[in-house]
């Protein structure tokens, strides 16, 4: 079986209590899988960070039901454990159409919708900083919502003192509901964040240290001797089923692909990654703010979203690569740019402080930050044929950004609207005839591979033209 951890609402402190629980099982020796629902890029980060291993997405609006069953049994097959953490408040979601969200539709691709597809029993974690005897009011009505979701027990996290545990175990003892985890209210565990969520691992110099303390905070809040069983991965009922990939497509010939990986850009799927290689790419990691060139011999490039605008100035002062980049998309080159990376693309950034630094320039406008977020699930249909799709294609993606483009492009890639109803988001993308995708919806291929497919064959073919000039 796996555990999946899952909280009340928002900010109730999910991540810190499955980064405590992968650290003390890490500290113990064991191999863990991590999974994350939704369409998160940062917590996966810490995750990884934490076991070494990739962190999976399972969202099923951004791929499919059968692809989450199908994700989750391939990867946690080969660790001893498994852990899902949740997306916001356990049945927070979105309006479906799934097989599995017949009782309660508004919850589909929320964390109980997960834990049904699944079959995993689920951990609430309840912040208790301003409760007594009200958790039990709360832990009962999450009991009895959905009698399909198994609660296995809770996690009671920011308690105050001894007296406050006291009456919280109190009030809890007539549900009979155990209680596996027991965390105090902590000062020296802090992960910074930001205007977007958590600051990524890559940039936290003290991140050992918080891990080791996660661990200790692992070893000594929680009741293992009931967790283990529940975390145990080869309990799962779900059998490993081939992936859609080795039954159906085979590799096609080998392209290097760059990559661009650091401090601005590092939201990427691991799926995506791994469907290119799995595909014949040859994935090149390279720095747009360290590195003075293009890596050599690639015949497609990938910029995935991340903070472009925090180290615009570096950025900017690379000039050798804005122009190198430039260059490249002129003379053909495949590229896809996700949200930072549309960004990087574009004339100009202007910081929250209305400074401004000049990008690469393909794209004739400026990527403006400001305080609106814009955030939510996108129904995109293909305006146009463009690197990844065929006109009229419905694919479906996520946004999370706070800048804004200062001029809509004239040839958009979609026509965008709120994935749970028909209110028309407008049109968005930019589109260079057959080699330049710029969007700042993000997409998952897992359900999709006709996207990697197209790509890489692009690339492909750049390949040869390119070929054909030099000779």
């Amino acid at each position: 079986m796996a555990l999946v951890i899952a909280g009340e609402r928002s900010g109730v402190g999910k991540t810190t209590v499955t980064l405590a629980l992968l650290a003390s099982l890490c500290r113990r020796g064991g191999q863990v899988q991590s999974f994350k629902v939704g369409p998160d890029y940062i917590d996966p980060m810490f995750h990884q960070y934490v076991t070494g291993l990739a962190c999976r997405n399972l969202d099923p609006v951004l791929t499919s039901e059968a692809y989450v069953q199908q994700c989750f049994a391939k990867h946690r097959q080969a660790s001893e454990y498994a852990l899902v953490e949740g997306v916001m408040g356990l049945f927070d979601g979105v309006m479906g159409s799934g097989t599995d969200d017949s009782q309660h539709p508004f919850t589909f691709a929320s964390t109980a919708h997960i834990a049904r597809l699944l079959d995993l029993p689920v951990v609430l974690v309840i912040d208790c900083s301003r409760l007594s005897g009200s958790v039990a009011a709360i832990a009962h009505g999450y009991c009895s919502f959905d009698p399909k979701i198994k609660i296995a027990g809770l996690v009671l996290n920011r308690v105050g003192s001894d007296r406050h545990l006291s009456l919280l175990k109190d009030a809890l003892q007539s549900l009979q509901l155990p209680i596996l985890g027991v965390l105090r209210r902590q000062d020296n565990i802090t992960i910074p964040d930001r205007h977007l969520g958590l600051v990524p691992t890559g940039e936290i110099s003290e991140l050992d240290a918080v891990v080791e303390r996660l661990a200790d905070l692992g070893d000594t809040c929680f009741d293992w001797q009931s967790l283990l069983p529940l975390l145990d991965s080869q309990n799962s009922k779900l059998k490993t089923q081939n992936s859609k990939l080795s039954t159906q497509h085979s590799a096609l010939s080998k392209v290097r692909i760059a990559v661009a990986r650091d401090r601005a850009f590092n939201f990427y799927y691991q799926d995506n990654l791994d469907l290119l290689q799995q595909l014949g790419a040859e994935l090149v990691f390279w720095s747009p703010l360290a590195d003075a060139e293009l890596p050599p011999n690639i015949q497609g490039m990938y910029f995935g979203g991340g903070f472009p605008e925090v180290f615009a100035e570096q950025l900017t002062k690379n000039t050798n690569v804005l122009q190198a980049v430039k260059t490249a998309i002129i003379q053909g080159m495949p590229t896809i740019a996700e949200c930072g990376g549309l960004m990087y693309l574009c004339e100009k950034i202007i910081d929250f402080e209305s400074k401004t630094y000049p990008m690469v320039g393909i794209i004739p406008t400026s990527a403006c930050m400001d305080k609106r977020l814009t955030l939510g699930y996108r129904r995109a249909v293909a305006l146009q044929d463009s690197l990844l799709v065929n006109a009229g294609t419905n694919i479906y993606g996520h946004e999370f950004h706070r800048s804004s483009l200062r001029a809509n492009s004239h040839q958009p890639l979609f026509e965008t609207y709120r994935y749970d109803c028909d209110e028309n988001m407008g049109f968005e993308g930019w589109n260079l005839p057959i080699n330049l995708h710029a969007s700042y919806i993000h997409l998952h291929w897992g359900a999709s591979i006709e996207i990697p497919q197209r790509f890489i064959q692009q690339c492909q073919s750049h390949r040869m033209c390119y070929s054909n000039v030099m000779t």
